[in-house]
């Protein structure tokens, strides 16, 4: 009896152990997480700055057809089709972004500004502005610092 009670206490894992463990697996996951989440919030801003690229590359082609800048990046503007989870019509959106255009056609010469304004849980990664002249800014909780793509 003495030996079957040796073998079983020989292969348990006491509570301090476990509690080790968990202590462990805690301190790596609160330091993981923060790196996990800002990781997936430069991916979500490269995907929208992507789109800014490629709107204002058809803005440039859509000026030489049409001598004037367009505010509509859907099917009647740009012709950008929606794509993975980005839905465009006047507007390009998604979950995290709202894509817009704000031509000023009255100015000599032409000019446009698009601008990515953050929501949802990308908030805290400010939003996204380029314009024809090819300046970019990103505007990080309503600062107008510039935060560097």
């Amino acid at each position: 009896m003495s030996r079957f009670r040796s073998c079983r206490e020989a292969a348990a894992f006491t509570l301090v152990e476990l509690l080790i463990v968990i202590a462990i697996v805690g301190i790596l996951s609160a330091i993981a997480f923060p790196s996990y989440k800002n990781y997936v919030m430069r991916g979500r801003r490269s995907a929208a700055e992507n789109l800014v690229m490629e709107i204002a590359s058809k803005e440039q082609q859509y000026i030489l057809d049409a001598r004037q800048y367009t505010g509509t990046i859907g099917a009647t503007g740009l012709n950008i089709p929606s794509r993975d989870d980005w839905t465009c019509a006047a507007t390009c959106t998604n979950n995290y972004y709202t894509v817009m255009v704000v031509p000023d056609n009255t100015a000599t010469p032409p000019n446009f500004a698009i601008t990515a304004t953050a929501q949802g849980s990308q908030l805290s990664d400010g939003d996204i502005r380029y314009d024809n002249t090819g300046v970019k800014w990103r505007k990080v909780g309503g600062v107008g610092v510039d935060k560097g793509w």
